[in-house]
């Protein structure tokens, strides 16, 4: 048999996806504690594969159709990565031992699930069935369920029927980490990313999804600064209003909201007129403008527009560049700087900034980058996938070779999350947007969730140190799809 990897079930939560084998005599409450916790799609029942192989749930003789429905069900689901719950008597130790092994060839975690019902309480609620099980087979099923349950206490994923949540396996702790959350807060700003815009009345509803986010909490909106639609979005002749004109028009309509783009590549605009550009927009927007910075990346769309697009190695030193010159031409006096491949002599950026400093932000996750970021920079923008501990590592690092406190730097993230009011709308929401991408894998891919797992997420990330987040959500199309979000940057207001 194949070996099951070790998973930690934090707090007894059950990983979505995942093998969740039930076990335990009939009346033990198996199909009504599943029904309370999966949706129908996700219980392969013996029961109701011999109703449909029979002439209902009673009919014996239906037994072998059925248990060779339900094997080959699951071992379908499984290998596709899907959330298989097993409402059989689950007493098999064959079966159930090929089910296990299933499953740790699809790398998938493994759950038994036993029901110590007390046996009176057993045979009262199998008297009290339309169809009771004879009570000659039920003193056989519990004989039976006792001398498993005794081998079942050696298996590393047991757990005892209870009030166990159903927690998706890519966020395991969130639950937990919500409820920290709750008892003792800690504080995280929230930007709204937009990353798709409408094709019809575009002015309209890019500025009603502004004022949502301004009255959802959210501390800023940001846009990304592309000429066409990227592919990890959406499709390139999709509209990509240019970005500075998108956030002027946005700083006349907003009083709270901090606007910027995240990120500017420094290929598409030397950084003098950026410098210009975003002086205005933090006058024009009564200080609220913040300066998202990256080397940029999308060759495709500067060479569609007659841009050169230059190596790695240059396009980090025109970073390097900008970096140098951006504070210089919003302080004081004519800003002089010559740089590998960027100068400024004697230049004027008037009327300067309203604030102080307007924050800096590098956009990326290289150890160049991050280096570049700790020594240069306000802060730095990392995309939330795998490794933010290792990047969060450099980025400590490097703020103690550059004699700097970590007080000095912000680092946040950008998500781009899938939420939803119960995992019947998490379901239908990933069916909806995945596309050609397998469910378990988009689902991955954007944590999907219900709210309090991602109130989980964004506390461990605040526990790690990180200050903001930039979400671009899922199906975030209309104001009222900002609704859920009330409730997680009303969960961060008050740390």
């Amino acid at each position: 048999m194949a070996r099951l990897d070790r998973i930690c079930l934090v707090g007894e939560s059950i990983p979505d996806p995942s093998l969740v084998i039930l076990v335990g005599p009939s009346g033990s409450g198996k199909s009504t504690w599943a029904a309370n916790r999966f949706r129908p799609e996700e219980i392969v029942s013996s029961d109701r594969l011999r109703a449909m192989a029979g002439s209902g749930e009673h009919d014996l003789d239906a037994s072998d159709v059925a248990f060779d429905l339900l094997d080959r069900i699951v071992a379908s689901r499984l290998r596709r990565g899907l959330l298989t719950v097993v409402d059989t008597l689950g007493l098999d130790d064959q079966r159930r031992a090929n089910q296990l092994d299933q499953a740790a060839q699809a790398h998938l975690p493994a759950v038994i699930v036993v029901f110590d019902t007390a046996e009176n309480e057993v045979r009262a609620r199998n008297r009290a069935r339309m169809r009771p099980v004879p009570e000659k087979v039920l003193t056989s099923q519990i004989r039976r369920y006792r001398q498993v349950r005794t081998r079942l206490d050696e298996h590393p994923h047991l757990l005892v029927a209870a009030d166990q949540p159903v927690e998706p396996q890519h966020s395991a702790g969130a639950a937990v980490a919500a409820t920290r959350q709750r008892r003792q807060p800690r504080s995280l700003r929230f930007y709204l990313q937009i990353s798709r815009f409408p094709s019809d009345n575009l002015a309209a509803e890019v500025s009603a999804l502004a004022l949502a986010a301004e009255r959802s909490g959210f501390a800023g909106v940001a846009v990304m600064d592309h000429l066409v639609q990227i592919p990890q979005v959406g499709r390139e002749w999709e509209p990509m209003p240019e970005a500075y004109v998108t956030l002027s028009y946005l700083a006349a309509l907003t009083s709270t909201l901090e606007l910027g783009a995240l990120v500017t590549g420094v290929t598409l605009r030397s950084p003098a007129l950026l410098a210009k550009m975003i002086a205005t927009l933090d006058v024009i927007s009564g200080g609220r403008a913040f300066c998202g910075l990256g080397a940029g990346w999308h060759g495709a769309e500067l060479l569609a527009y007659g841009y050169p697009f230059p190596p790695a190695g240059e396009r980090i030193g025109s970073l390097t560049d900008a970096l140098a010159i951006l504070p210089l031409m919003w302080g004081p006096g004519k800003a002089t700087y010559r740089g590998r491949f960027h100068y400024v002599e004697e230049a004027v950026c008037y009327p300067r900034p309203i604030q102080e400093s307007v924050p800096i932000i590098v956009g990326g996750r290289g150890a160049r980058i991050i280096r570049l970021a700790t020594e240069r920079a306000d802060g730095l923008n990392l995309s939330n996938a795998t490794g933010i501990e290792q990047h969060l590592a450099l980025v400590w690092q490097g703020l103690a070779d550059a004699g700097r406190s970590r007080d000095s730097f912000e680092v946040s993230v950008l998500d781009s999350p899938l939420i939803a009011v119960d995992r019947a709308d998490l379901a239908s929401l990933v069916e909806e947007h995945r596309g050609a991408r397998p469910h378990a894998e988009f689902a991955r891919r954007h944590h999907a969730g219900l709210l309090e797992t991602h109130i989980g997420r964004y506390r461990e990330l605040a526990d790690l140190g990180v200050k903001a987040v930039f979400v671009a959500p899922v199906g975030i199309v209309t104001p009222d799809s900002l609704d859920p979000w009330k409730g997680i940057t009303a969960a961060f207001a008050a740390g």
